[in-house]
């Protein structure tokens, strides 16, 4: 196999990181500016939410987000003392522990969602037609199972009402 990327493909990794890079920015920019907490904690909170129950182990959790089981634990951490998610030992299991979204959770996750999807929209659905949209989509979702088999089909980001946005 030759070690060459062809060139449309290497131009379209370098789009991709340095749009996630760009729009990520944005992001963490708007929700600071309006008081709110990073994007870290949105993530964590929109997975709990996402889930039966709104609960789940820590080490499915930190499966479905790109932090590390220590970078969750301490997140878990600061989300658990400001209230918005709690942590609950599994009945049958000594070393499991679920985390569990709580109200207040549920309420940030409303209070960040319209700053979170503003950035989207002027970023993304104004500059992007539904036909790239999808495009776009495919190809990353093909790249995401090729570079982890086995692994489930990756979950759109959704409002926080749980409708696809």
């Amino acid at each position: 196999m030759s070690p060459r990327v062809p060139e449309p493909h290497l131009s379209a990794w370098q789009a991709l990181l340095h749009a996630h890079a760009s729009v990520v920015a944005r992001v963490e920019d708007a929700l600071a500016e309006a008081g709110l907490p990073p994007l870290a904690w949105y993530d964590v909170l929109w997975a709990l939410r996402s889930v039966p129950g709104r609960r789940v182990r820590m080490a499915e959790l930190a499966g479905r987000l790109t932090l590390s089981r220590g970078g969750l634990t301490k997140l878990a951490g600061r989300l658990e003392a400001a209230g918005l998610l709690r942590r609950e030992p599994a009945r049958h299991d000594g070393r499991g522990v679920y985390a569990v979204l709580t109200q207040a959770g549920e309420a940030l996750l409303r209070q960040m969602w319209p700053v979170y999807s503003r950035v989207l929209r002027e970023m993304f659905v104004e500059t992007i037609s539904a036909d790239e949209a999808a495009a776009i989509t495919a190809g990353l979702r093909r790249a995401t199972a090729a570079a982890t088999p086995g692994a489930p089909p990756s979950r759109d980001i959704h409002q926080a009402d749980g409708r696809a946005s």
